[in-house]
């Protein structure tokens, strides 16, 4: 599902970055950081008390859409009043309606039918597929027929708002349930949303906040680079994570009651994200400048260097990515509000003291030390703290071997780029594959040594000798 969806995203943004310039990027990055804030900051958090709670009633369901309506109108309310603020602050005069016109697809959204959240929580991943892949592919239609027509950022404008709308109509085509207001279960779901509340606060400023300070001190166009090259540096991340996620989480949360098996499934997924998205992320920036080359083209190069540090800040992702999701289900949700702040905090004092008016790549390196030093080392600190049975050495064996692999394949990837003088396009496949082959050979040797059984490594070639069994 993420990946298909992923797949139209892509398609989109190398169809626009060819129709569009720089600048046209800067400024819906500019406004979608302000809209993203306004709505964090008002964000209940009740998917997430919905799917923890294994009690969950239709009134859960009618107080949750409630709030959601409300948290969208006070949302929609705040950008339009604000909008010219934002403006001011990123220098932009196009950002005010730009922000205004985004407002209404906020209001829009917060209609949508709450019962969506039943395909995740009961696992029916295939009706949402269908959902999420119909409102993207209708979304990435209407982007692309207005990019055609106005070749301005209004078709990213047009495309937000068509994809929103879609949203809600299909939300009650392809879920029965009919939401009601109603206000039963608020204080409920908000004694659980409270901390969420706070933790996406921390969690989005830790994520966005090297974004607001470039847009403050940079042009519109770089902002524009920038923004498309952190983009492109999460999604080796993003889409391995996210599907995964999906599944772990309600899984967690049927195993919170069991601290061996949820200490298992932590370690096996921790494993097996790290053996896939630590390369990924590691492979991308060894290639980053035929990437931009071949699939953003000339004119978006210097983006370059922002898209090479930026792809070693989202392996902090894969680190923590299964840990915060064990920590909720564990009730300590404020232990990850606790993580996130104290990273951004960091990032906000050293960034406000040492890097007023600095190139955009001092922020995504200031962006990857505070990743380092505070989000990964107190995550795991948090974790070994609540998870009964959990060893520091059980964490390290997760990453180690893919941190190696991943190691060896960037240096064969450096040794082959400085001896290798081919059309860009044919680089690109070259060094995948060989990165690729690199990478798997000495995944293959190193736990081959380790005789490891319950390793990440062990569960997949299990499940290979069983689809390839079974297909027999």
């Amino acid at each position: 599902m993420r990946w298909t969806d992923r797949l139209i995203g892509l398609i989109s943004t190398l169809i626009l970055a060819r129709l569009l310039a720089p600048d046209d990027f800067g400024v819906i990055a500019m406004a979608s950081l302000v809209i993203g804030l306004t709505d964090v900051l008002l964000d209940m958090g009740v998917h997430v008390s919905l799917i923890q709670n294994q009690q969950v009633t239709q009134s859960h369901y009618n107080s949750a859409w409630t709030l959601k309506i409300l948290q969208n109108t006070a949302v929609a309310t705040v950008l339009v009043i604000g909008a010219p603020w934002a403006a001011d602050y990123f220098n932009n005069n196009q950002v005010t309606l730009v922000i205004q016109v985004l407002a209404i697809a906020q209001l829009i959204a917060g209609f949508e039918n709450i019962g969506v959240v039943q395909f995740q929580k009961e696992m029916q991943f295939q009706r949402e597929f269908l959902f999420r892949f119909y409102r993207r592919l209708i979304g990435f239609s209407a982007t692309m027929l207005a990019a055609v027509l106005l070749q301005s950022y209004w078709a990213l404008v047009i495309g937000t708002l068509t994809m929103r709308s879609a949203g809600v109509g299909l939300s009650y085509l392809m879920q029965p349930m009919r939401p009601r207001l109603g206000t039963k279960k608020i204080r409920e779901i908000f004694s659980v949303s409270q901390w969420m509340l706070a933790g996406n606060i921390g969690s989005f400023l830790a994520n966005r906040l090297h974004r607001m300070f470039v847009g403050r001190y940079s042009s519109t166009a770089i902002m524009g680079g920038y923004t498309l090259a952190d983009e492109i540096a999460e999604m080796p991340t993003e889409e391995i994570l996210s599907p995964v996620n999906r599944v772990l989480f309600p899984a967690f949360a049927k195993a919170a009651e069991n601290p061996p098996e949820l200490r298992r499934l932590f370690l096996l997924a921790q494993g097996l994200q790290n053996l896939v998205v630590i390369p990924a992320a590691i492979g991308l920036m060894m290639v980053a400048p035929e990437v931009v080359a071949v699939m953003l083209g000339e004119k978006w190069l210097f983006a370059v260097p922002f898209l090479q540090i930026l792809a070693l800040v989202n392996i902090g992702a894969a680190l923590t990515s299964s840990s915060s999701y064990v920590l909720i289900v564990l009730k300590k949700i404020h232990l990850n509000v606790i993580s996130n702040w104290i990273s951004l905090v960091c990032f906000a004092v050293l960034a406000v003291v040492f890097l007023r008016g600095s190139d955009p790549a001092a922020f995504a390196w200031l962006k990857l030390l505070t990743t380092v030093l505070f989000s990964i080392l107190i995550q795991f600190m948090l974790l070994k703290r609540n998870l009964a049975g959990l060893r520091y050495g059980d964490l390290l064996s997760t990453f180690i071997r893919p941190m190696i692999g991943s190691g060896v394949m960037a240096l064969g990837l450096w040794f082959l780029g400085i001896h290798l003088y081919l059309p860009l396009s044919v680089a690109l496949i070259l060094k995948i594959l060989v990165g690729g082959l690199l990478y798997s050979s000495v995944i293959a040797i190193l736990w081959k040594f380790s005789r490891n059984s319950s390793s990440a490594e062990a569960y997949l070639i299990e499940k290979i000798r069983l689809r390839i069994k079974n297909a027999g």
